[in-house]
Order: C-alpha cells, then sequence, then structure tokens
C-alpha cells in the first residue's frame, strides 16, 4: 500500500450547488482540509454529471466525467463535500468507462483517490477532534448516496462529538430519504413532498434545533419544507458546524445581518 504523503495534494470537487448556492461550504471545506494538514487546491471544474447520469443520458454524463477526470487527475485526492458527488465519482465513472481501452484505467484511479470530506478527514487524515464551538441540540440525517455508497456514518458524528456546546439527538430514521433524489424530486414533486413530510416531523420529533447533513441537495429540500410548514429549526452543512464557520444564515432562512 502507497504510503499517504505527509502534506497530500487535495482536489476540492466543489459541486454545483455549492458553487451557486451555498459557497460557505467551500470555504467550511478548505478549512477543515488545511487544519489537517492538506494542500488544497480548486481547479477550474464543471458538474460531476450525476444528473444526466440518473436520468439515463449516458453521452452526457460520459462527456462530464471526462473533464473531471483531466481536472483531478493530478492531485493525490480529491474530496468532495456532497456523498452524491463523491458517490458518483467512486461508484459510477469506473461504471461509465467499463471496458473503455481509452481511459477506464484513468477513471478507475481517480474513483479509488475520490472521498467525501468528513469521511476523508476521519478515515484518510486521522482526525479525531476538531477545534469548534456550535451551542445547541441538532440531531442529524444520513444521506443516502454516502450511506449507502460510500459507507459515511459514524465519522461525522465522531466528529461532532468533539464539538463544544452541541448536543446531537438522533431523529427517528435517520437513515430514511428525505425525498430529494436529484431530478427525482423534480420528475416525482408528489411523492417527494411526501417522503419529506415525513423527514420534517422525525426532524422536529427529535427536539433539536438544527438539522444537519453532508449533501446541500437533501439541505435545501428539508429547509424547503421546513420553512412551509413554518417550524424554527435551522438546516446547516455539517461542515459549517465542524468548521466553526457558522456566521452564514441557516440554509434557506434570510440574512439579517447589518449591511
Amino acid at each position: 500500500m502507497t504510503a499517504r504523503p505527509q502534506r497530500p495534494r487535495v482536489g476540492l470537487f466543489v459541486t454545483c450547488l455549492v458553487d451557486l448556492m451555498r459557497p460557505s461550504v467551500g470555504f467550511a471545506a478548505v478549512k477543515l482540509l488545511e487544519d489537517a494538514g492538506c494542500v488544497v487546491e480548486v481547479p477550474r471544474q464543471t458538474c460531476c454529471g450525476q444528473p444526466a447520469f440518473n436520468s439515463g443520458d449516458r453521452d452526457t454524463a460520459r462527456a462530464l466525467a471526462e473533464q473531471a477526470i483531466a481536472a483531478f487527475s493530478s492531485f493525490d485526492y480529491v474530496v468532495a463535500p456532497s456523498g452524491s458527488c463523491a458517490g458518483q465519482i467512486k461508484a459510477h465513472y469506473p461504471e461509465l468507462f467499463a471496458g473503455d481501452p481509452n481511459i477506464a484505467r484513468k477513471a478507475d484511479a481517480l474513483a479509488a483517490k475520490t472521498y467525501e470530506l468528513v469521511s476523508f478527514l476521519v478515515d484518510v487524515m486521522g482526525v479525531t477532534e476538531v477545534e469548534a464551538r456550535f451551542d445547541g441540540t441538532v440531531t442529524y440525517h444520513d444521506s443516502c448516496s454516502g450511506l449507502r455508497e460510500l459507507n459515511v456514518k459514524r465519522q461525522p458524528r465522531q466528529l461532532l462529538a468533539t464539538v463544544k456546546g452541541l448536543t446531537l439527538t438522533e431523529m427517528k430514521e435517520n437513515e430514511v430519504c428525505c425525498g430529494f433524489g436529484g431530478t427525482f424530486a423534480v420528475k416525482y414533486g408528489e411523492i417527494s413532498n411526501s417522503i419529506v413530510e415525513k423527514k420534517t416531523e422525525a426532524i422536529s420529533a427529535s427536539g433539536a434545533h438544527t438539522v444537519l447533513a453532508g449533501d446541500l441537495g437533501c439541505l435545501m429540500n428539508m429547509a424547503g419544507k421546513l420553512s412551509r410548514e413554518g417550524k424554527p429549526i435551522a438546516v446547516r452543512h455539517v461542515a459549517e458546524v465542524l468548521a466553526g464557520m457558522t456566521d452564514e444564515p441557516p440554509i434557506g432562512a434570510p440574512d439579517q445581518r447589518e449591511r
């Protein structure tokens, strides 16, 4: 097994939603990676191709994947603050290029060094605690791709246990889908709404004041439903809490800071 570089060079896969909707998650990811001893770079990049892949558009998915492979091939590791995007690269890029002699090896190599953010910190960099404070009770939603494709479950809870002032209370059925599913929420809106309604019931019943997760799509879906229901429960990406970067308003909340 190849030894890990003393200061690994990490390419941050920012993700479309973080770039367009919640850049603070990207900055939190950079802080966490640098605190862990990594050299972080953000190469020119685009979508991982998951929406096209899930919609059956393999040609577009392959074209986007080829761009990602070219952009990130030189890094020691590739890290994404998203289980779904990391899962697309790690689990599905090899599938997309299986049997293609020109690129299969490169796709396999990228998949092998790609990780979801918190699992990378814990499982690769050996991070056991963070220097952060968050006063309040939180609950955690296990996003489908991170949980089922990347085995991300204990890692965020392990680090959250070291955040000063934070109390974690588990909601019922924390591993059940929130109803987002990317294009699923667009194609099957009524079903998606029914699923997220059950999720917000579980969040509310937990008694937590904040719900955390590792995927911005899930977080936006839950935040939207909580807002429509008038439930005053804050929604945040776990990276923001672990990095101690919670000055931004919760997801979906109005910015009431002085300008």
